[in-house]
């Protein structure tokens, strides 16, 4: 009966070491899990931003707001009865004060002179 007990202690300490350690073990499950959860949000992403081109291309389609509006914003085009404005901001105004020159260059020109 001692025997027994000794063995089944064994197999099932190989048991609980091949779960916990062996690669293919509770490791590579929770490793998976994650892989799976990033994929999961990745697709959420990707499937929403399929559902908002899809959006853009019906508007594309089926009426000229959105037309008008890529037009607009890509390729800067105006319509008939509208004036076109350019607003160019102002470059910041130069220096007036004139530059002052240090001591040492004062005096060498004074005696040079």
């Amino acid at each position: 009966m001692k025997w027994l007990v000794v063995a089944l202690m064994v197999v099932v300490l190989l048991v609980q070491y091949r779960l916990w350690m062996s690669p293919d073990g509770v490791r590579e499950v929770m490793q998976l899990r994650e892989a799976v959860a990033v994929q999961r949000t990745q697709n959420e992403e990707l499937m929403r931003r399929n559902r908002e081109l899809a959006a853009e291309v019906r508007d594309l389609k089926q009426g000229y707001v959105a037309l008008e509006e890529r037009a607009r914003a890509d390729l800067g085009l105006i319509a008939r009865d509208e004036t076109y404005y350019q607003v160019v901001p102002r470059t910041a105004p130069a220096a007036t004060a004139p530059a002052t020159v240090p001591d040492a260059e004062v005096s060498t020109r004074t005696a040079a002179r």
